[in-house]
This record gives C-alpha cells, sequence and structure tokens, in this order.
C-alpha cells in the first residue's frame, strides 16, 4: 500500500500507542497482542493525529531532530503501518 501525500494520516481506532513501563518503551496494543516500538517509529506514530499529513510529518520529525532527508524512512514505516492496519487514509 502506498501512502498518499494529501491525505491526513489517523493512528487506528483498534490499537493504542502507550508507554510500557515494564519494556521501557512505547508499543502498540491491539486485542491479539502487543507490538514493541523503538524511539522513531513511535515518534512517528504520535504525530499520525488524523490532520497530519505526509509532509507535515517529515517536517516536524526532520525540524525536532535538526536534520533532512527523512522522507523515505519515514515513507517507508508508515507504509508498512498503513499495512498492518495500525494507521488509516481517509
Amino acid at each position: 500500500m502506498a501512502i498518499n501525500k494529501i491525505l491526513p494520516l489517523k493512528f487506528s481506532p483498534m490499537h493504542r500507542l502507550q508507554w510500557e513501563e515494564a519494556q521501557q518503551k512505547e508499543v502498540i496494543l491491539y486485542p491479539e497482542g502487543m507490538v514493541e516500538l523503538n524511539q522513531p517509529s513511535a515518534e512517528i506514530l504520535k504525530l499520525c493525529d488524523g490532520i497530519r499529513v505526509l509532509g507535515d510529518i517529515v517536517e516536524t520529525l526532520e525540524a525536532k531532530f535538526a536534520t533532512t532527508g527523512l522522507e523515505k524512512d519515514i515513507v517507508n514505516f508508515l507504509e508498512d503501518a498503513l499495512k498492518n492496519g495500525w494507521i488509516q487514509q481517509n
């Protein structure tokens, strides 16, 4: 599945993103289980608020981490997240 650059990205209502103290990291919880996330993945998903589009997410993260050239990595992760049902585009 390809990410549409003009549609907002939204975290799935069937999943929950939260800090898990036992793992000392952000996780995605869903009825069938849990997925542990690394910090970059969690930062990306936190920005999937149903308002931001891909360009907004890239711009926000590049500014936050004072770097450029993150779009390809962000797109790759978001395409996986979309395939896994963690995010939606409406």
